[in-house]
């Protein structure tokens, strides 16, 4: 009998019957694979703030299925509409300030406040059912954007190519198939191989811990490195093509991804080596004009100080710059993949044409 890998399990999933967001806890990889089922708001606000859920698509899913379980909680004391929608705006808004870089966040919560308002004339029962309807297909959506993300990404690689990728935009970071992942997957369905090399990407490891664990469990043929690896490896002419995912994508194609991206693209610029950035139409904002508009998450000291090591390895008392993401300016961007299409320079149009066709899809 086969033991089950990291993709047997769902990244996010709903057990209704117990009114929980069910997860795996991706601190735990990949000494242990570990399934959370939380049913407390402060549970989940704290699972997306300590990276046990993370990524841009299944932070989205984790925030609906969330703010889906709180409302049921809500509807079976208050049953009158005004008093329900008081609770579910705070419980939304205290949910949103988990992570503030990630659009996905705000994006998915907004989404089901807007099915709260378009059916406030229903009883309250009904609109808690319509939440979880709604918090369903998000999830069912994901799976299905990211296979299409798959597709029009393969097509920009073939057989054999050797890939780049840099934190941790899988499997793991979405329901199934990933988004920087996706053509990997979607390419290996199809019987392709490539040589894939991951960073390990500082200081959280995302890289080392989750994508080499991943693309390893599945069968791909990966290389981990370094993060200050990156250049040797373009340079010694083992990569042909760089995919990322992304954690806000602004109207101007600027991007905001896990720190070090930047740094990659840059390098891919010096190697004339296409840099692709993964990004579902959820994670584009196109009211945010620029990179310089997004908001950068800073987080604690200990991660860069004490994190994974026995002993702490940097002085007491030495000042720490700890941002989680950076912004790749669009000049150094090949093309934006999205579910529906590619995106290429100039990205104020390109960007407006994929929404353009969004529309047209609805």
């Amino acid at each position: 009998m086969s033991k089950n890998t990291i993709m047997d399990y769902d990244t996010v999933a709903l057990d209704d019957a117990k009114s929980a967001l069910v997860i795996i806890d991706q601190t735990k990889l990949p000494y242990s694979t570990e399934i959370l089922e939380l049913t407390d708001l402060k549970e989940i606000w704290d699972a997306i703030y300590l990276l046990q859920v993370r990524g841009a698509p299944a932070i989205g899913v984790a925030a609906a299925i969330g703010i889906y379980l709180e409302a049921k909680k809500i509807g079976a004391v208050e049953s009158e509409f005004d008093g329900f929608y008081e609770k579910f705006k705070k419980a939304k808004e205290y949910l949103d300030s988990a992570r503030p870089t990630a659009v996905n966040l705000s994006w998915a919560l907004n989404r089901m406040e807007q099915v709260v308002l378009a059916n406030k004339s229903k009883s309250v029962a009904e609109i808690v059912k319509c939440l979880h309807a709604e918090a369903v297909e998000i999830r069912e959506e994901d799976i299905r954007v990211c296979r299409a993300i798959g597709e029009h990404g393969l097509t920009l690689i073939k057989d054999g190519d050797g890939i780049l990728t840099h934190c941790n935009a899988g499997k793991l970071a979405a329901v199934k198939y990933g988004t920087a992942t996706a053509p990997i997957y979607v390419g290996q369905e199809k019987g392709f191989s490539f040589k894939v090399f991951a960073d390990e990407t500082r200081p959280l490891l995302q890289g080392a811990r989750l994508t080499a664990f991943e693309l390893q469990e599945s069968g791909i043929d990966v290389t981990l490195i370094c993060d200050n690896m990156s250049n040797m490896v373009m340079r010694n002419g083992w990569v042909n093509a760089i995919f990322v995912g992304c954690d806000r994508v602004a109207a101007n194609g600027d991007v905001a991804n896990k720190i070090g991206t930047s740094i990659v693209a840059t390098v891919a610029k010096r190697y004339n080596i296409p840099f692709y950035v993964c990004a579902p139409t959820a994670t584009i904002d196109m009211a945010t004009p620029t990179g310089n508009e997004i908001t950068i998450e800073q987080r604690k000291p200990e991660e860069v100080t004490e994190m994974w090591y026995e002993k702490r390895m940097a002085p007491e008392g030495v000042k720490v710059y700890n941002p989680a993401f950076d912004v790749t300016d669009n000049d150094l961007i090949t093309g934006i993949v999205t579910e529906f299409g590619i995106a290429r320079p100039p990205y104020k149009e390109s960007l407006k044409n994929i929404f353009a066709m969004k529309e047209k899809n609805r």
